[in-house]
């Protein structure tokens, strides 16, 4: 009985460590629509939209009524600019991540509100914004110089490489 159980033991030990191996490869690649955070506060991964064009930009999270927790928007720019964002025809409360081309979070505006048209100035180097459900950045204790990881990242300069842990 003992020697029966032995290959399906060790079978199963042997899937559990493939699954911490591919788990642990997942969390140093970067995908296209996730975006993973790291500080000193500790780290977190969003399930991201990209808008990265004029119209996507244009549109962000207006009309939305809700978001998912761990989701948000992440928009990138062709090269570092200034940035200024509204929330013009946007229903939910957004936490606005602003962020450099070393994928450094250099300001954070929180819990912009609904329907306000106030310029909200991001500074004038920005490559990336990302937009969270609002709170969340102080909920998570998110600061100015968390590093971010993303794939659209110039990888060379990058405070946090999409190949290290």
């Amino acid at each position: 009985m003992r020697d029966l159980m032995r290959p399906k033991f060790f079978a199963a030990l042997l899937a559990g460590l493939l699954v911490v191996v591919f788990a642990a490869d997942a969390m140093a690649r970067c995908l296209p629509g996730q975006v993973d955070l790291r500080g000193p506060w500790g780290t977190a991964r969003f399930s991201v939209e990209i808008a990265d064009t004029p119209e996507t930009r244009n549109q962000g999270l207006m009309f939305r009524e809700n978001m998912p927790r761990f989701a948000g928007m992440l928009f990138i720019y062709q090269a570092p600019q200034s940035a200024s964002f509204w929330m013009r025809n946007t229903l939910i409360p957004l936490d606005m991540l602003f962020v450099d081309a070393a994928g450094e979070v250099t300001r954070i505006h929180h819990d912009a509100v609904p329907l306000d048209e106030t310029p909200i100035f991001g500074g004038d180097d920005v490559l990336m914004v990302l937009e969270i459900n609002g709170g969340m950045a102080r909920r998570l204790g998110i600061t100015e110089g968390t590093a971010l990881r993303h794939a659209r990242v110039p990888q060379a300069g990058a405070l946090w490489p999409c190949d290290a842990e």
